[in-house]
């Protein structure tokens, strides 16, 4: 059965149909809410109302993007939800004393040969949330600043501002100190 008919299914309420589609991707968006969610039963729960939500507002769903990436998006939308109900002290995404950064893009992440891709998602982790969302979102995720933008209500120019804060940031607690001991 051809994606498009599942979905035509799933869209007139067919259990079958969404049981289908929900095999077919729970296992990814699984992989993608755990990217943002340290515990597994919260990432399952995340994805369970990720899917949910896709079920009962997929008549919105128009075939732009693929429908995993729509899927995607609003697992994506979920893990930061949860993240923000977790937190007992509110952070605003979009603090008000961000500068336009009018050095040039550098897309060089730079990293000492002996760092892996563990020390860069525990390092990522140890970041202000504020920079953690925008790193994750462009350099795990693979948005551009425009999708960013749009997934965690900023403007671009603070989306630009927060990746290049949050690189800096991320450079530094990968940097080894004397003794070998991270930042």
């Amino acid at each position: 059965m051809f994606q498009v008919d599942i979905i035509e299914k799933c869209k007139q309420n067919n259990r079958q149909a969404q049981l289908q589609l929900y095999n077919q991707y729970c296992n990814g968006m699984y992989i993608v809410a755990k990217r943002f969610l340290k515990d597994d039963a919260d990432a399952e729960d995340v994805v369970q109302e990720a899917f949910i939500k896709a079920f009962t507002k997929l008549h919105q769903y128009k075939a732009e993007v693929t429908f995993g990436a729509w899927l995607k998006r609003i697992v994506i939308n979920k893990s930061i939800d949860f993240l923000k109900s977790k937190k007992q002290e509110k952070v605003s995404l979009e603090e008000v004393h961000l500068k336009v950064v009018d050095a040039p893009i550098d897309d060089k992440w730079l990293v000492e040969d002996n760092i892996t891709i563990n020390d860069v998602k525990k390092a990522i982790e140890e970041l202000p949330e504020t920079y953690q969302y925008v790193v994750m979102l462009y350099l795990i995720e693979g948005y551009d600043h425009q999708e960013i933008s749009e997934i965690l209500n900023i403007t671009e120019v603070a989306s630009r501002t927060q990746l290049s804060r949050g690189k800096v940031k991320l450079q530094e607690l990968l940097t080894l100190k004397k003794y070998g001991t991270r930042h």
